[in-house]
């Protein structure tokens, strides 16, 4: 009898009840006047809509799922994320992770950094990264008066994960407080000026003005988002701009730190250990052995493999796809325990 109860029980159910979760994607296009900042947003979410098939962008180079393209919102409140991605990528360069956390039931908005993007380099964008936490913020504020958004967006637990110099962009956002001076001071050591070398913009070091970034550093507003409840960051950077634990006195939310052993970018001794010794109530893992700094890029399609350097390559040791999976899980257990 128990069984018959339990069918008659299921066929009762609305057929919305076996519908597949699929992921939905939508693309917003913000504008911060105020610092004159365009801000291309991309939107993810758990869908139900299967009024179209879930298809690949057009040309894309990554390997990604499938998504529904401007799908209907959820019925039910979710968590949001904010994303926040490396100097010189974009905010699609880590849709592994927002593949990950969407099935897991989760909102993800990953934001452009003017100038600091593959496709729209401006010099001074890569040195002054105060200005990718006022972005988050900024986009954070528009999602949330999106009526049809804010609707589905639960505001009691909103997250913000990021990479490279968006971990330091989510460490700010958590509260942290850098020291320019001190970041400067390192930036003409010798290991800061290999720090300082990046694959994304080689000539960097000769092309900043620095009066401009101490002028753009006094202007910038508290960095703290209260809003956000709990910090994921993968390989951050800017690590030896923070010299005493007094510059976290403000960070009171649960934050997860991951690095790669053999991170030659951001270095873990100088950026990702080095915030955990300052922060030391935050979690540290460090994926070990050969895993490198853009083992948090998505995965590239063979052809882009070929050519792609070691941004699309790794030793052959690594599994990029495993490392994803490991540390997307880690992402959603994080976010779970701490959005509750």
């Amino acid at each position: 009898m128990r069984v018959k109860h339990i069918l008659f029980l299921l066929f009762m159910l609305p057929a919305s009840a076996f519908a597949q979760t699929l992921i939905g994607e939508q693309t917003f296009r913000y504008n911060d006047t105020a610092r004159k900042r365009p801000l291309i947003t991309e939107v993810w979410y758990p869908t139900a809509d299967n009024s179209k098939a879930p298809t690949l962008k057009e040309g894309f180079p990554f390997i990604v799922e499938p998504s529904v393209r401007n799908a209907a919102l959820p019925a039910q409140k979710h968590p949001l994320i904010m994303i926040s991605h490396g100097t010189g990528g974009g905010r699609l360069t880590m849709e592994w992770l927002a593949d990950i956390l969407v099935k897991q039931g989760f909102i993800v908005a990953a934001v452009d950094h003017w100038g600091n993007t593959h496709d729209n380099k401006i010099a001074i964008e890569f040195v002054t990264p105060w200005q990718r936490a006022q972005d988050i913020s900024f986009v954070l504020t528009q999602l949330l008066n999106n009526p049809d958004l804010d609707k589905v967006i639960d505001r009691q637990r909103i997250g913000a994960a990021g990479f490279s110099i968006g971990g330091f962009t989510v460490i700010a956002l958590a509260g942290a407080k850098l020291d320019l001076h001190a970041a400067d001071e390192f930036s003409k050591t010798p290991q800061g000026i290999k720090e300082m070398t990046i694959p994304e913009f080689p000539n960097l070091v000769n092309t900043i003005d620095e009066n401009a970034i101490e002028a753009s550093f006094k202007k910038s507003p508290p960095l703290k988002d209260k809003r956000i409840k709990a910090v994921f960051s993968m390989c951050p950077a800017v690590g030896q701009g923070f010299v005493k634990q007094s510059q976290f006195k403000d960070v009171d939310i649960p934050l997860f730190i991951v690095g790669a052993q053999s991170d030659s970018i951001a270095p873990v001794k100088t950026n990702a250990a080095h915030f955990h010794k300052l922060m030391p109530k935050s979690k540290l893992y460090v994926v070990p052995g050969k895993a490198a700094h853009y083992v948090f890029l998505n995965e590239a399609i063979p052809e882009i493999k070929k050519t792609g350097g070691p941004i699309f390559n790794d030793d052959a040791s690594v599994d990029r796809r495993a490392v994803h999976q490991q540390v997307g899980d880690m992402a959603v257990k994080f976010f779970k325990e701490s959005l509750k």
